[in-house]
């Protein structure tokens, strides 16, 4: 856990992700509502994480800086619809530009956008994107 934490501490130096320091930045990863998880690891190094809700939301996905560019994202979330036979969904800020465009290259649909109850860099209540995934499913190439 101590790796993941560190990883999520370069991702949200980098990228203000997650927007505010979680007081308990374990517990912001394994949220008590979380199903199952996916680590990406190389060299004894967590590289990225997603983790899965009960009611089939892909969430805490991130990929270390130095990592970015090799496809790890895509296979983290291969690796969710690979064992999830379901349509899945997700949430992104509108500040999330980088992400945003990424699950919509990967077929993600956008299907709506709110306000979150956590506020944004500018202090406002943050505008969220919903998004289910593509049909079908594609086998992951890591294990």
């Amino acid at each position: 856990m101590d790796a993941c934490v560190e990883a999520l501490a370069q991702v949200q130096a980098a990228d203000r992700y997650p927007v505010d320091w979680p007081d308990d930045p374990a517990g912001w990863l394994t949220p008590g509502d979380g199903l199952r998880a996916w680590i990406a690891v190389e060299a004894g190094a967590v590289l990225g994480h997603v983790a899965l809700t009960p009611d089939m939301e892909v969430t805490r996905l991130f990929v270390v800086p130095a990592a970015r560019g090799r496809g790890l994202a895509a296979l983290l979330l291969d690796a969710v619809r690979a064992a999830v036979p379901v349509p899945l969904k997700l949430e992104v800020s509108s500040e999330g530009l980088a992400a945003i465009a990424f699950y919509e290259r990967s077929g993600w649909r956008r299907v709506g956008s709110s306000r979150a109850g956590w506020l944004n860099a500018a202090g406002e209540p943050a505008l969220v994107h919903h998004y289910v995934s593509p049909p079908g499913r594609r086998s992951p190439t890591m294990s």
